[in-house]
């Protein structure tokens, strides 16, 4: 019987970062206006030894729901961004009441 051993190193680990080409694809934003959002420190992509920008999947859905209202309400992206922020406020306050109660 042969035992094969892998080491930790020969595998590539996952990752939870999604690059900036993905994430223009996945949200529908064109570069210009998610660099906006990053020079607000609303979004904030970790950087690679190259300075390329790497984001969570979470900020995909915070900038799909951003999208959706600054369109729908032709809000500007300041007023988006409060928004979307009272929103997540008010889904954790309503998880911290449903542990409570």
């Amino acid at each position: 019987m042969t035992i094969v051993q892998i080491h930790e190193h020969a595998v590539p680990a996952t990752s939870d970062r999604i690059s900036l080409r993905e994430f223009l694809d996945l949200t529908g934003m064109t570069e210009d206006a998610l660099m906006e959002l990053v020079r607000l420190d609303w979004i904030v992509p970790a950087r690679t030894a190259r300075e390329e920008f790497l984001f969570v999947d979470m900020d995909v859905f915070r900038v799909r729901k951003y999208r959706r209202l600054c369109s729908d309400f032709e809000l500007s992206p300041v007023a988006g961004i409060i928004i979307v922020d009272l929103l997540e406020r008010i889904a954790q306050l309503e998880e911290r009441l449903a542990r409570i109660g």
